[in-house]
């Protein structure tokens, strides 16, 4: 099931929660702040962020997910903390902030000596859960370089007395461990004629990792499709909304083309 959405996704929501319609997971990245225009298609202040995870909290199931990358502007020289305050508004409706995870760009703007800053290469990736997550499908890809060592684990105690038990059962260290929570991942650029999608690897990455084959993944600022995408390939059903009529054609193609 892939059903696209052109308009507000504030009434959408609406819709769907009407309909009883209740998702797996979300996985979206909002607008950030005044960074990108998003060819001048709406506006973004805080009245609608609050409304959008008021409504995220409605639709999402109990122990779904929702996946929030943002970042924030440097306005006269302080970033701005919108993210943070998402963050803590997602709280206050009733999510539990899950996670605190970080996007690490490859490539990122050359430094610039006025601005007395590093450089900045990541953005947040909020994960935030109705209750406690139904799915968690852990990525083990980290090379363990101890791979194929005993490993013969703690000690046991004994059910009559504070006597440390041996453990006689050893444990083969595999070849990969579960990653961090810090991804890295190469930018995709413009070319999906979008000013910022994120790359199809960090959306299959977090629906691998928050969902199953066919639950339902929603994405409420589809942008050019990402999620979408993804989500057809991994046998995922699709619910995406995007406002703007270009960027809606751009990604009902890529979908369609999936």
């Amino acid at each position: 099931m892939i059903d696209l959405y052109r308009g507000d996704c504030l009434e959408v929501m609406d819709e769907l929660i009407k309909k009883g319609v209740v998702v797996d997971l979300t996985v979206t990245s909002p607008p950030y702040d005044n960074l990108r225009t998003y060819n001048n298609s709406s506006s973004w202040n805080e009245d609608i962020w609050k409304q959008v995870i008021e409504k995220l909290y409605r639709v999402t199931k109990d122990s779904g997910v929702v996946v929030w990358v943002v970042g924030d502007a440097t306005i006269k020289g302080s970033e701005t903390g919108t993210s943070f305050k998402q963050a803590l508004y997602f709280k206050e409706v009733g999510f539990n902030l899950h996670d605190t995870m970080i996007y690490q760009k490859s490539k990122f703007s050359p430094y610039d000596p006025r601005n007395k800053r590093y450089k900045q290469q990541f953005e947040y990736m909020f994960i935030f859960s109705k209750g406690k997550p139904r799915s968690y499908n852990a990525i083990n890809d980290v090379k363990n370089k101890y791979a194929g060592l005993k490993f013969k684990g703690r000690h046991g105690r004994t059910n009559k007395d504070d006597i440390r038990k041996p453990n006689e059962h050893y444990k083969i260290l595999a070849e990969f461990q579960d990653r961090s929570n810090i991804w890295k991942y190469a930018q995709e650029g413009n070319k999906s004629e979008h000013p910022a999608p994120f790359p199809e690897k960090l959306a299959n990455d977090h629906i691998i990792s928050w969902s199953n084959e066919n639950d339902l993944v929603l994405d409420c600022f589809m942008g050019s499709g990402t999620t979408g995408v993804v989500c057809k390939n991994l046998n995922r059903k699709f619910i995406g909304i995007e406002l703007d009529p270009d960027y809606f054609k751009i990604a009902e193609d890529r979908i369609d083309a999936a």
